[in-house]
């Protein structure tokens, strides 16, 4: 098992190809693939952390979004946080 860090785009890419290749294979829990597959996805999500950051969402934009997908209104929300001037003030 060969692991190194990764530093760079080519090892990024590199090692996605490696734990692609080990994800089809399916390993079982605790054999020497399994080990370098939970090892190679540690070092990758690491590595994404570092460069590809995820900045978090507006508070009120993910409330909307959420809204939406379960189709809720404000009205709706007039239980929880009160009369409905109260909710578009939140």
């Amino acid at each position: 098992m060969n692991i190194r860090p990764i530093r760079t785009e080519a090892d990024y890419t590199a090692t996605l190809k490696v734990v692609s290749r080990l994800v089809e294979l399916d390993p079982d829990m605790d054999t020497p693939e399994s080990e370098q597959l939970d090892a190679l996805t540690t070092l990758i999500q690491a590595y994404e952390a570092k460069n590809f950051p995820i900045d978090l969402p507006d508070p009120i934009e993910a409330i909307n979004f959420c809204m939406e997908q379960a189709g809720l209104t404000a009205k709706d929300l007039e239980p929880m946080i009160g009369r409905h001037n109260r909710v578009y003030e939140s």
